[in-house]
């Protein structure tokens, strides 16, 4: 048997409105359709269902009976229905998101403490991996979606752009360049320098600005935390290149920062599966990142 739910609230409007026109006008539709529509609920039940004359539509028997039964489904339909729009309104869930290591460390402890007060209903998990991870896992399944650094463009990941961060130099106290408020790119030529390892997602961006801007530095140390590269600099071993979101710098040390110009940025991205859907959960958090405040607010 294939009678359709259209087939079915057509047949209900009209044993309401005792009126196959005024039917039609309450749900939109012209009074030939919706005789087409009882016609054909009748020819698929093999049941006469409506007895229409010039004057009045009046149900028959069977019809009065197969009314009262679809109108407590179709009750019962329209309940459940509105159970599950409300349960995405009211986004509920666990929404993993994965990042990388200075997004997660600086930028995802807002997000997360804004999403216990936004959503209370949404656990919201954080993994803090290498970026390449990150992709990983965005692209497996393994996480709702990921934050990243960029620019990066990859046909089977949407990538939508959050904020960006610039880059400054950072070293001790004592270091010749700490004298100035800014310090150009081309002053970093043969200087030694420890850095975020080729797992950072900043580490294209550094070297495709040296590169741009003539500048052959003395790599000594690749490392994969801001941390690590903090303590190496205050031990003497060299300054670094490093994006602002891994500030501030450690309380009580002789670390500085400085500025470098000509100002060069990373981007920082969302970034999901292109052709799948997020959880309504999910697509809270989403929104809610991509709303954050600015990096000077954060500062």
């Amino acid at each position: 048997m294939n009678v359709t739910l259209r087939q079915l609230r057509v047949f209900i409007e009209v044993s309401r409105q005792q009126s196959f026109s005024r039917a039609g006008e309450r749900i939109g539709l012209t009074q030939s359709a919706v005789s087409r529509c009882i016609r054909e609920l009748e020819a698929e039940l093999g049941l006469k269902l409506i007895d229409r004359t010039t004057r009045e539509v009046q149900l028959t028997d069977v019809g009065i009976s197969l009314g009262a039964s679809v109108t407590r489904l179709l009750t019962d339909l329209d309940s459940a229905l509105h159970e599950i729009r409300e349960l995405g309104e009211q986004r509920r869930g666990r929404v993993i998101v994965v990042a990388a290591p200075t997004v997660a460390s600086r930028l995802m402890p807002r997000c997360v403490a804004r999403c216990d007060v936004d959503y209370p209903f949404i656990t919201l998990v954080l993994r803090d991996l290498v970026q390449a991870d990150v992709l990983r896992q965005v692209r497996s399944g393994e996480a709702d979606f990921g934050v990243i650094i960029g620019p990066l463009e990859m046909d089977d990941l949407l990538i939508e752009p959050v904020m960006t961060d610039a880059f400054c130099l950072v070293c001790r106290h004592d270091h010749r360049l700490a004298v100035a408020d800014q310090v150009d790119w081309r002053a970093l030529n043969g200087e030694r320098l420890l850095m975020l390892d080729h797992t950072s997602g900043s580490r294209a961006v550094i070297d495709r600005v040296l590169l741009e801007q003539g500048v052959s530095v003395e790599v000594t140390q690749e490392l994969g935390h801001s941390a690590t590269v903090f303590g190496m600099i205050e031990a003497g071993l060299g300054a670094s290149i490093l994006p602002t979101l891994s500030l501030p710098l450690p309380a009580d040390s002789s670390l500085v920062m400085r500025p470098l110009v000509p100002r060069a940025e990373r981007t920082v991205a969302l970034v999901r599966r292109r052709e799948r859907s997020l959880s309504p959960a999910a697509e809270a958090v989403w929104q809610l990142i991509h709303d954050v405040p600015p990096r000077a607010e954060m500062l």
